[in-house]
């Protein structure tokens, strides 16, 4: 009875968003709405954590803006205003959240790409 009502109230999952780990740095697409207009505004940076399961999943992407300064958007999994979400490269971390990155600035802040083997081949 209970798991019927919860499924009741979730959202669609979005099949745009794919599977997402903490180091990817992925390009987000999100519909912004600015007056009667509608628009789509990329969102390219490192996923600092990914959180949750169900309804109220979210990552965090954190970008370094100009001037050096570091902005950070989370994003919930299942929002319909997500376009697509492309991931540009695996990186190799060894955590669940990458919160030192904020502190670290240039070539400190610089994660190793994870090379994935392709099956087959």
């Amino acid at each position: 009875m209970n798991s019927e009502l919860l499924q009741a109230v979730q959202a669609p999952k979005n099949p745009n968003v794919p599977e997402l780990r903490p180091g990817d740095i992925v390009s987000v697409h999100l519909r912004i709405k600015e007056g009667n207009r509608e628009r789509v505004q990329e969102f390219r940076g490192t996923v600092l954590r990914v959180r949750g399961g169900g309804n109220d999943a979210t990552f965090t992407v954190r970008r370094i803006a100009s001037h050096g300064i570091g902005v950070e958007r989370t994003f919930l999994v299942r929002s319909p205003r997500i376009e697509k979400v492309v991931i540009q490269r695996h990186s190799k971390v060894r955590r669940a959240r990458l919160y030192y990155l904020r502190e670290r600035r240039g070539k400190k802040a610089r994660l190793k790409q994870k090379f994935v083997r392709r099956e087959g081949k």
